[in-house]
């Protein structure tokens, strides 16, 4: 995920799938993910650099405990989908509908992906969906009269992230505003535009492919601050 708060205009926190074909620093055209594989973090960096012409200032990487420490320390969030559910992969169990649910359900319902209709973008809707939630549970004013809820979030939270050298507690807490504005009513969500979730272009399988025409002019607005507040991108419509 890319979060971007411009000097005017909404915040944003766009999904980059972990599938995007996307010209990779060094080794040449393969899907975004493998950046990490071969690089980690720096390369992973270069290349969402060079693919958005943004410059990405702060680094932060949380694992799969980390989502699930985190969320049973805000004490549990509330999260939707609208279908029924039963993915042996991520583990997910789902009723259609909305529900509370705990730390290793919110897990799973980030990571499921097989059985999404939408794929690694439904994963992405719902991944955001997560953050939203703990966002807005963290900021609730009752956590001021809790102070055994913020120990085990701020634990929670410094045991899970890892960040670059830069990063410090105050960037920390300008990020944590940055997501909730992001996924707040005046914020923007979503994909950059999407020309082909299933571009194949020979030797590395399956890829996303971004709209070539479009996505210059997206990223610039982003940067700019430039794009009306609501939900972005997402698979091309038929």
């Amino acid at each position: 995920m890319l979060l971007h708060k411009p000097r005017s205009g909404p915040a944003a926190l766009i999904s980059l799938p972990r599938d995007t074909f996307a010209e990779i620093p060094g080794k040449g055209a393969s899907k975004l993910n493998a950046a990490y594989s071969w690089g980690g973090a720096p390369l992973l960096v270069q290349t969402v650099e060079q693919l958005t012409g943004l410059t990405v200032d702060h680094y932060i990487e949380i694992g799969f405990g980390g989502v699930e420490g985190i969320v049973d320390a805000v004490g549990g969030v509330e999260l939707c989908l609208d279908y029924d559910v039963n993915d042996a992969r991520s583990e997910l169990v789902w009723t259609a509908g909305c529900h509370p649910a705990d730390g290793h359900t919110a897990l799973a319902f980030s990571r499921m992906r097989y059985s999404d209709p939408q794929g690694d973008i439904g994963r992405a809707e719902r991944q955001r969906q997560v953050i939203g939630a703990v966002s807005q549970k963290a900021a609730d004013k009752s956590l001021l009269f809790k102070p055994g809820t913020q120990v085990s979030l701020i634990d929670a939270g410094l045991a899970s992230l890892v960040v670059d050298e830069k990063t410090g507690i105050v960037d920390l807490g300008k990020m944590a505003l940055a997501f909730r504005a992001a996924n707040g009513p005046d914020g923007i969500t979503g994909t950059p535009p999407i020309s082909n979730p299933d571009y194949r272009p020979g030797g590395v399988g399956s890829t996303v492919q971004l709209d070539p025409d479009l996505s210059p002019a997206f990223w610039a607005d982003v940067r700019d601050g430039n794009l009306p507040a609501g939900v972005v991108g997402g698979l091309p419509q038929s």
